[in-house]
This record gives structure tokens, C-alpha cells and sequence, in this order.
């Protein structure tokens, strides 16, 4: 009788373990699952450049245009200005804008080797804006496209 006694208990664990186990990994399964972050898209920064003195110097000097970044030349009305590489030390993109930010030309991975010619705009344009070379390309602005200018 005490071995009957001991295989229903023995037969009795079992059967809690085994119910308890699927019931864990039920419990494992249903589990809400942690959202992974994503990585936000990188927030445009403008340099704006409003004044004659401002225009003249733009990026010269500089030796590093970083990503997600332009030099935003405004102008007080419509004009065709002519932009060149003097004192350049790196490639960029100009990017010729509407008043209403919608890009009317662009020159794509400008050379300091090519100073010093001068760059003009389709038409008159009331913005410019300067990025590292490539950047049109990796922002995916096309001709006709609307760039979100800073109020």
C-alpha cells in the first residue's frame, strides 16, 4: 500500500510539472513584446546668413561640413547671385530655393579645383543653400522638391 501511496504522489508531481511548465511558457509566449527603439531621422540645422558680410565669407575656411547641416544664404528679394570655391577646402552641394523653399537647381559635389569658376542658379532665386557634398543626394531633394526652411 505505502509503494501505491508513493507512485500516486510520484505520478502526481509529475503532472504538476508538467502543467506548470506549459503553463510558464504559455506565459513567456503571450508576453508583450518591448518595442526596439528607433533611431529618430537627424533634425536639419541651418546656419542662416543674412547679411552681405555673412554671404561673402559663407563656408570658406572651414574643413568639415558635418551631415544634416546648410549654410542658408537669404536674400532680401529674388536674385541670380554667382557663387564660387575661393578658399574652400572641401566639396559641397548648392542648392538653388524658391521663396517658398522649392529647389529650383542643384549643384551637385562641388569642387574647391573648380575656383574659379562661378556657379548662377536657373533663375533668380531668393535662398541658397550650401551642404556637404552629397547631402541633396542623401536628404533625397531633387529639383522640385520643397525644402522646410527656418521660420
Amino acid at each position: 500500500m505505502a509503494a501505491t501511496w508513493i507512485r500516486a504522489i510520484w505520478i502526481l508531481s509529475v503532472i504538476v510539472l508538467v502543467i506548470g511548465s506549459v503553463l510558464v511558457s504559455s506565459r513567456i509566449a503571450n508576453a508583450p513584446v518591448e518595442p526596439v527603439p528607433q533611431t529618430a531621422p537627424a533634425t536639419f540645422m541651418f546656419e542662416i546668413r543674412d547679411t552681405e558680410a555673412e554671404r561673402k565669407q559663407g563656408l570658406s575656411g572651414r574643413t568639415d561640413v558635418p551631415s544634416n547641416y546648410g549654410m542658408l544664404f537669404v536674400f532680401p528679394e529674388k536674385t541670380v547671385p554667382g557663387f564660387w570655391m575661393k578658399d574652400m577646402h572641401v566639396s559641397i552641394d548648392m542648392i538653388w530655393l524658391s521663396d517658398d523653399g522649392t529647389i529650383l537647381g542643384i549643384e551637385d559635389s562641388v569642387s574647391p579645383s573648380t575656383y574659379p569658376r562661378t556657379f548662377v542658379p536657373p533663375e533668380p532665386v531668393r535662398y541658397v543653400l550650401e551642404t556637404r557634398a552629397g547631402e541633396a543626394r542623401a536628404q533625397g531633394w531633387t529639383v522640385g522638391a520643397t525644402v522646410d526652411l527656418p521660420d
